[in-house]
């Protein structure tokens, strides 16, 4: 482990190594001086430093030599160079190759100090937020994500898989399925992962501030405009921008988002100077953007742009299996450390109440149930969720059946959509599976009123 006092020192100028090394220890620094590149180098190699300060100009092995040695064995020392004023374009050029910052003799005290403080706040940022990032790296890991049910181990095998490609990714499902987790998850498992992951919820910004956000704008582009923005695109840059409800965009910014994807590149608002972006979007629905298209709602090239991967989250209701665990997790998310526990009555209605509003409203119920209890074991009586529906499960596969009961068209109804969804929309395999002539599948979904 570095000692963050400890700074090795590497001049072949006598006079001005002696001279830099008292400031130094004055400064608080424990200081190594070495007259040679090849002197430092050994030294380095031998004992861990946090701090390498080094000329530029030295017989023999180089500052550049010294500065890509030490960056091949430590990414986190800190590097100075010192450099003669007619040299600066080389103390450029080591900072390019990794060098914090650079010297100009001759220099002062004030000035030494100035640049070392300066160079050793910016890496403690650096470290603090590395460290930040593989905290949410592990947090978003597909491992922590509480999926037992064969539908869920399914949909993350398939991210798994996408997370370490470029391809544009849709998450469809409905709201409070678990979207933006995975949209997470997949960012933090890919190469993009010490990259920004920006968020955006298309129907919460108002419409007519949306381009700009996304975009960016220029000086003067509108009233308020009262200096150049970068929008979400450019905050992205090299990392993944996420678009929740991408279903609600309006056409004109359809045809922009097509262009970004297409193209690689944006306009600001106002703008008429292309910008190039690197950033992979991961975009969300809980819309039917197939059925969109088709009413004209949804461009038809943007859909199959988005469509490179599509992912569909389930609903609640078809992995209920995987309730349990959910409701063991929230209870210790929640819970305070508290030894809670549901009865086994209260489980088994969890376990069959239709869920709605999906894992978002599972974990409300179980917040709700903690801060409304008093002892350690949850009841049903302060659940306070409706009884309006319950589901049945039939090889497999869900129906709902609300506790009074459901006309035949209603099940009949729900019958057809499940043959339809397990064969593809096709509805001459869903008659076979139905094992009802084609014709009577099409006249039985035009007068339920089901389109394909």
């Amino acid at each position: 482990m570095n000692t963050p006092k400890r700074l090795l020192l590497i001049d072949d100028d006598e006079s001005l190594l002696k001279v830099t090394a008292h400031q130094l220890r004055q400064f608080g620094y424990e200081v190594i001086a070495k007259g040679s590149g090849e002197d430092g180098l050994a030294t380095f190699k031998e004992t861990p430093f946090a701090v390498a300060v080094t000329d530029l100009q030295l017989p023999g092995v180089s500052g550049i030599e010294v500065l890509q040695e030490i960056r091949r064995h430590d990414r986190d020392c800190v590097v100075i160079i010192i450099t003669a004023y007619g040299t600066i374009e080389d103390a450029v050029k080591a900072c390019e190759l990794g060098a914090d910052d650079y010297l100009t003799k001759p220099f002062s005290r004030e000035q030494l100090r100035f640049v070392l403080e300066k160079a050793l706040r910016l890496r403690r940022l650096q470290s603090e937020n590395r460290y930040l990032r593989s905290e949410l790296g592990r947090q978003f890991d597909f491992g922590n994500i509480i999926a037992k049910s064969a539908a869920m181990e399914n949909v993350l095998k398939m991210a798994a898989r996408i997370a370490e490609s470029e391809a544009t990714v849709l998450i469809s499902g409905e709201s409070g399925t678990g979207k933006e987790l995975l949209a997470r998850a997949i960012h933090f498992n890919s190469p993009r992962r010490d990259q920004p992951l920006i968020t955006v919820n298309c129907p919460s910004i108002p419409e007519n501030l949306l381009e700009s956000e996304l975009f960016g704008h220029v000086k003067g582009a509108f009233t308020g405009a009262v200096k150049d923005r970068e929008g979400k695109f450019e905050q992205a840059e090299g990392g993944t921008i996420f678009l929740d409800e991408i279903g609600d965009l309006k056409p004109e910014l359809q045809a922009k988002l097509l262009r970004v994807l297409q193209e690689k590149e944006i306009e600001r608002v106002g703008g008429s100077k292309p910008i190039k972006v690197d950033v992979r979007v991961i975009a969300a629905t809980n819309r039917d953007l197939d059925a969109a298209m088709r009413e004209g709602n949804f461009r038809e090239d943007l859909y199959y742009r988005l469509m490179v991967v599509p992912i569909t989250l389930p609903p609640l209701r078809e992995h209920a299996e995987d309730i349990p665990f959910l409701v063991d997790h929230f209870l210790q998310k929640h819970g305070s450390g508290r030894p809670l526990r549901f009865t086994p009555e209260t489980l088994e209605r969890l376990r069959h109440y239709d869920w709605p509003g999906n894992i978002r409203e599972l974990e409300n119920a179980v917040a709700r149930a903690i801060i409304l209890s008093s002892g350690d074991e949850l009841k049903i009586d302060i659940l306070s969720i409706s009884p309006a529906k319950v589901h049945a499960t039939v090889e497999g596969h869900t129906l709902l059946i609300p506790p009074d009961g459901l006309s035949l068209d209603e099940l009949e109804k729900q019958a057809i959509a499940l043959a339809l969804r397990l064969n593809n929309s096709n509805q001459t395999q869903a008659a076979k599976f139905l094992r009802v002539p084609r014709h009577i599948l099409l006249y039985r979904m035009k007068k339920l009123g089901i389109r394909a």
